[in-house]
C-alpha cells in the first residue's frame, strides 16, 4: 500500500480550485497526488460461478457501504448493457466482474441488499445493474451529492481530485468494453474507478452536512433508489438528430422507416445503430425522397462504402414510406402532455408567461443563494407546470400541494413554495 492510500481514508475535505465557493475555509491548490496502482493490486476478472460464489461471501461479509460501478459498451454495441461491474467493500476489496460471462448477478444484489450503495451518477449504472439482477435498496450518488453541495465540476475524476486531492487516470472511459480479454490498463481503470468512491462519500457527506443540505440528499437519493423502470420511450425515431429539417409528413415516414430498419439491423448485429447509418444519412434521404438506388448512393452516407445490397435495403425503406397512404403518415409533432413551448405562451396566455418570468428569476435567485443548479434545486418543467395552471386559490399550502402532486421532494417543496407563491400572486394581483 503507497503513502497516498494510506493517507486517502483519513483526508480531510481537500480542493485543488474545484470546492464549492462557500468552502468555510483557505483552498488548499498543491498538485493532485496521481493514483496510479489500485491499493491490493488489480484482481483477477470473475468470469465463472465458483468465483462469483466466493465473491458474494466476501461481500456480504464486509462492513460499510459498497462502491459500484459498471463499464458499457456505449458507441459499439446495441443498447446499454453492463460488460463489467466493479464493486469495493471494506474488508472484501475490489473485484471485476464479467457480467457477460456470469450475466445473472441477482445473488449478489441479495447480499448487498439493506447496504448502502456507492455510485457515481447512479441514473447512468442503475438501468444496466438492473438487467443483471442488481437493484439497491439504499444509495449514495457522489455526483448528485457534488452538484448538491455546489461544486462546479462534477465528474468522478474532478471530484476525486478537487475533494480528495487524488488524480484519476480517466483515458478508457470511452474504449469498448465488449472486448475480450480485457486489457490489463482497462482493468487498472475499471479497478480505480472505485477505489476511493467510498472516501469521496463520506468526504461529501460532512461537507453536506456542514451545509445544511444532507437531509436534503438523502431524500434525493432515496428518491432515486425507488423509482421505478423508465419505460419505453414513445416514438423514439424522433430523436434522430437534425429533426428540425424535416417538416413533412411523407418526409417524417422516412425517416421512420430508415430509423426503425436500422435498429433492427443494429439490434441483430449487436453493434451501435450509428454505426450501421448515421443520423445525418436517414435526414439526408427524407429530405430528398431518393427515387431509386442511384439516387440515393448519391446522397452523403451512402456513397462508395454502401454495398448494392445494403443501398437496396435502404431504399426499399423509402419506398415503403413512399407507398403509405395519407392516414398512415406520422403527424408532424408528437403530442405533448401539459404546457406548451415556453416560447408560445407570450401569445396564448400574457399572464401565465408573466408567472413564469417571475418564478424563473425567483427560483435563479434562491439557486444562486443555495449553491446549486437550479435544475437541482426544482426541476423547469415543475415550474411550467404550475405556472401554466397556478392553484385557483394561491397560498403556501396550495402551492406545496401542487409541487408535491409534480413530484417535488419535501426540502424541495420547502425551500421553492415561498418563491413560488410571491411570483404567482404578484401576477394575479
Amino acid at each position: 500500500m503507497t503513502d497516498a492510500h494510506d493517507t486517502a481514508a483519513d483526508s480531510p475535505l481537500r480542493t485543488t480550485g474545484g470546492a464549492p465557493p462557500d468552502d468555510g475555509g483557505s483552498s488548499v491548490t498543491e498538485a493532485p497526488i496521481p493514483l496510479l496502482e489500485p491499493r491490493e493490486g488489480i484482481p483477477p476478472v470473475i468470469a465463472d460461478e465458483t468465483a462469483l460464489a466466493r465473491v458474494i461471501a466476501a461481500f456480504e461479509a464486509g462492513t460499510g457501504p459498497v462502491a459500484v460501478d459498471a463499464e458499457r459498451a456505449s458507441g459499439y454495441r446495441y443498447g446499454q448493457r453492463a460488460y463489467l461491474v466493479q464493486l469495493r467493500r471494506e474488508g472484501a476489496g475490489t473485484a471485476l466482474i464479467d457480467p457477460v460471462a456470469c450475466p445473472d448477478l441477482s445473488a449478489l444484489g441479495d447480499a448487498l441488499s439493506g447496504v448502502e450503495w456507492v455510485l457515481h451518477a447512479a441514473t447512468q449504472d442503475l438501468p444496466c445493474l438492473r438487467e443483471i439482477g442488481m437493484v439497491p435498496t439504499r444509495l449514495f450518488d457522489t455526483e448528485l451529492a457534488g452538484r448538491l453541495a455546489g461544486f462546479p465540476r462534477v465528474g468522478l475524476g474532478a471530484m476525486v481530485e478537487s475533494v480528495l486531492g487524488y488524480a484519476l487516470e480517466k483515458g478508457h472511459s470511452a474504449v469498448d468494453w465488449s472486448t475480450r480479454p480485457l486489457p490489463e490498463p482497462w482493468l487498472r481503470y475499471a479497478a480505480l474507478d472505485v477505489e476511493l468512491l467510498v472516501d469521496l462519500r463520506d468526504a461529501l457527506e460532512k461537507e453536506l452536512d456542514r451545509q445544511g443540505k444532507l437531509e436534503w440528499a438523502r431524500q434525493e437519493f432515496d428518491a432515486i433508489a425507488s423509482a421505478p423502470p423508465p419505460e419505453p420511450r414513445k416514438d423514439p425515431w424522433r430523436r434522430t438528430s437534425g429533426m428540425h429539417k424535416v417538416r413533412r409528413r411523407r418526409q417524417l415516414a422516412i425517416v421512420r422507416e430508415l430509423w426503425q430498419t436500422r435498429d433492427r439491423i443494429a439490434q441483430r448485429r449487436d453493434v451501435s445503430p450509428g454505426k450501421v447509418l448515421g443520423d445525418a444519412a436517414i435526414v439526408e434521404a427524407a429530405l430528398a425522397v431518393p427515387a431509386n438506388v442511384h439516387a440515393l448512393a448519391a446522397l452523403n452516407g451512402f456513397g462508395h462504402r454502401v454495398g448494392k445490397r445494403q443501398l437496396e435495403q435502404w431504399q426499399a425503406a423509402v419506398d415503403r414510406a413512399k407507398a403509405l397512404s395519407e392516414a398512415q403518415l406520422p403527424q408532424p409533432g408528437q403530442p405533448v402532455a401539459g404546457p406548451p413551448p415556453p416560447r408560445a405562451w407570450a401569445d396564448k396566455d400574457p399572464a401565465a408567461a408573466a408567472r413564469l418570468s417571475a418564478a424563473r428569476a425567483g427560483v435563479t435567485a434562491l439557486a444562486e443563494q443555495l449553491n446549486m443548479p437550479q435544475e437541482n434545486l426544482i426541476t423547469p418543467d415543475t415550474v411550467r407546470r404550475v405556472c401554466w395552471e397556478p392553484p385557483a386559490v394561491v397560498d403556501a399550502e396550495s402551492v406545496a400541494t401542487a409541487l408535491a402532486g409534480h413530484g417535488a421532494r419535501p426540502w424541495q417543496v420547502e425551500q421553492v413554495t415561498p418563491v413560488l407563491v410571491e411570483a404567482l400572486s404578484a401576477k394575479e394581483a
